[in-house]
């Protein structure tokens, strides 16, 4: 057996004293915990804040002066000292909710597997929602001792940045990602050469490295196919997210699903499940029944023993969200692998054979459905879609009978919530609400929260977010290229109390992010009233393969760049995890406006909503169980009509609503100047969508629902 390690590089000069930051740094445990991130910030808050709050870069780069001025502080190393005991404390500590319910399931493990993971900022392989989900996910398994194992790739371009011209179109640039400037650990062979695992192709064998990211007590491992024994195109699947090139596409998917069931062999692991975000990993389903074929079992008890330890999470309610390839290019790359299955060329293809109108398909979505006996969508609604959608490969079942179920996602609250919120948590919840916060009974304590208090955070987070944003955008004038008529486009002249209003998220026409825009002039008469004035904040990336999309960033683009808004319209360039943190942050509403049913559920209001902000949006994916009436806002009703009607009802929906309940409902004030009414809303948000939608609720719906059963 191949014997490998992992060693965490000790390549900072750093005082004895404080000498554990750089091991610090290297788990991404620091990027929940607040009082860590002050350990960097508070040696120099200018550098951790221009280095995008990198700890390893941050580290190198920062004075020796003031990294000693620091250890010779008294507040400074009592915090040290205290961060330090609550990490190894934690790193630890076996008495986790898995280890107090589940004690036997900690001997097995969970494999789960993703094309992208949204961690942090300073590490960019994850484009959207479905990273930043996949990376809450192995957060909230950290804290709960579940003993889960990542398996996804290392991009070395990462996701691209966005610039947006002065006349509104989205420019694409790529980056060559740094891996000695990010939290990667190389896993080595005990010669200390690199450890690698390989794919065969019909024509060449596809080499990868892997790397090792720690997310707590989680181990990530990334493969990397940037190896000088691969050919140049072999060397880009693991370059960029999601290539509009299918050969590229299919050959990435080939190695995610086959490549990741080899890198956990070769790393010594056996998980008892096996968890797919998505259907891009869907090939780890033959791989396993490969290695069963292998020792002599047919394929049809391989696949079917396989089948219950096999979970699957669909994000899309739509069948052109699910990858297909049509059948020559299974034959280009695949024809060396169905012998090995002991299949015939049909029936390798019968395995996951879907209709289109243009022709036959190898549907990812039809292989995974198949062969798994877990099945979920990730809302209410999505899983009632996901039915009527898959329905054709049960036909003998009735619709609401088909074996797909939900669980609607959640976000990990540490990570997404304020600092000084989950202070006044702390005061009023108690100091161990964060250990019990998806229990409905502690909200009902949010009452205990004087208004005064509530509204004098949320007035500093909108205050933070604005100074945030007009800092950033004269960091961005000073870099050069950048029109006065782009400074003003950016967010230089925003109120910090001004009723805001954000949206946030990728730019495809589906979500509609013109509608709020359909009559210019009414908006601009909204935002512009003397009294009662209105700000709005764009922000998001289109695909650089998606021209409709950047064409509806441009379209956007052209209403923000109008003098007549008086810069109370706003699009933020380079939308990413840490923009989203003020943004979900500071905002007084946030806006979905999505045609329905098309989105599966969301998570970004969820961050809002746990931050005190309202959510205003289509009752689509989460909002739809979330909505009751009290916490928020409903754009048109619940039902799904023809487009075009749609349109028109959310458009008449949205500006009434907005004209008379919430510009009215946020300006009235009592004689404290504070606004009971909407402080109320606030509380009933806080109270009913803080619990319910929380990571942890999720990972343990996932863990009780799939994770054990399969495990069994």
């Amino acid at each position: 057996m191949t014997i490998f390690r992992t060693r965490v590089p000790n390549h900072f000069d750093l005082p004895r004293r404080i000498n554990r930051l750089g091991e610090l740094a290297y788990n991404l445990w620091w990027t929940w915990q607040p009082e860590a991130q002050r350990l960097f910030s508070h040696i120099d808050n200018e550098l951790w804040e221009r280095l995008a709050h990198n700890p390893i870069r941050f580290l190198r780069q920062v004075g020796r002066t003031s990294v000693n001025e620091s250890a010779q502080k008294r507040a400074y190393l009592e915090n040290y000292d205290q961060v330090f005991t609550a990490f190894d404390a934690y790193m630890a500590h076996e008495d986790t909710w898995c280890g107090q319910n589940h004690a036997d399931f900690r001997k097995k493990s969970v494999a789960y597997f993703s094309m992208e993971f949204g961690l942090h900022e300073t590490m960019p392989i994850y484009s959207g929602g479905l990273g930043v989900l996949a990376g809450d996910h192995l957060k909230e398994a950290s804290d709960l001792g579940l003993p889960l194992l990542g398996i996804g790739f290392l991009y070395a371009e990462g996701y691209f940045s966005q610039r947006i011209s002065e006349n509104g179109w989205q420019d694409s640039i790529n980056q060559p990602l740094n891996f000695d400037e990010l939290p990667l650990v190389p896993i080595m062979k005990e010669d200390g050469e690199p450890f690698s695992i390989h794919v065969e192709f019909p024509d060449r064998s596809v080499a990868a490295r892997l790397w090792e990211v720690r997310v707590g007590r989680i181990p990530l491992y990334l493969m990397d196919s940037n190896l000088p024994t691969n050919t140049p195109e072999d060397r880009k699947l693991t370059a960029r997210l999601y290539w509009s090139d299918i050969n590229l596409r299919i050959s990435q998917e080939i190695l995610l699903g086959v490549g990741g069931v080899r890198a956990m062999r070769a790393l010594g692991h056996n998980p008892g499940v096996w968890h797919m975000n998505e259907g891009h990993a869907a090939f780890q389903i033959l791989e396993r029944a490969r290695e069963l074929v292998a020792e002599g079992r047919p394929f049809a008890e391989a696949i079917e023993e396989t089948r219950v330890n096999n979970i699957f999470t669909t994000h899309t309610p739509v069948s052109a969200g699910n990858d297909e390839f049509p059948l020559w290019m299974i034959d280009k790359y695949l024809s060396s692998y169905w012998p090995e299955l002991g299949l015939s060329r049909d029936e390798f293809v019968d395995l996951a054979r879907n209709q289109q109108s243009w022709g036959e398909t190898f549907s990812m979505g039809v292989l995974a459905l198949r062969h798994s006996d877990g099945r979920n969508g990730v809302s209410e609604l999505h899983g009632r879609v996901a039915r009527g959608m898959w329905n054709f490969l049960w036909p003998e079942v009735a619709e609401d009978e088909v074996p797909i179920s939900y669980v609607t996602n959640g976000v990990h609250t540490p990570t997404w919530l304020d600092r000084r919120l989950g202070m006044l948590y702390n005061e009023y919840l108690g100091t161990d609400w964060l250990d019990r916060h998806d229990d409905h009974t502690l909200w009902d304590q949010i009452e205990n929260i004087p208004d005064a208090r509530l509204w004098e955070v949320r007035n500093h987070l909108k205050r933070k977010l604005v100074f945030y944003m007009m800092e950033r955008t004269r960091r961005r004038w000073t870099q050069g290229g950048f029109h006065p008529v782009q400074v003003i486009a950016s967010g230089a002249l925003l109120d910090p109390y001004v009723l805001t209003i954000g949206f946030a998220r990728r730019f495809a026409t589906y979500k509609r992010a013109s509608l709020i825009l359909s009559d210019l002039d009414r908006i601009l008469d909204l935002v512009n009233q003397p009294n009662r004035p209105v700000q709005i904040i764009f922000a998001g990336k289109a695909h650089p393969a998606d021209e409709p999309g950047k064409q509806l960033i441009q379209e956007v683009y052209r209403a923000v760049k109008k003098a007549e808004n008086g810069g109370r319209l706003v699009f933020l360039e380079d939308y990413d995890m840490n923009v989203a943190r003020y943004l979900v942050q500071g905002v007084d509403v946030w806006l979905n406006t999505p045609r329905r049913p098309n989105e599966a559920s969301g998570t970004s209001g969820m961050k809002a909503a746990m931050n005190g902000a309202l959510n205003f949006s289509v009752l689509d994916g989460w909002w739809r169980e979330a909505y009751n009436g009290h916490n928020g806002w409903a754009i048109g009703d619940d039902i799904a009509p023809d487009t075009e009607s749609q349109d028109e009802n959310d458009i008449q929906s949205l500006y009434a609503t907005l004209e008379n309940e919430i510009i009215p409902l946020y300006y009235d004030r009592d004689g404290d100047n504070l606004p009971v009414k909407w402080i109320e809303l606030m509380k009933d948000s806080l109270r009913t969508v803080t619990p319910q939608f929380s990571m942890r609720r999720m990972v343990k719906e996932y863990f009780e629902q799939y994770y054990l059963p399969a495990g069994k």
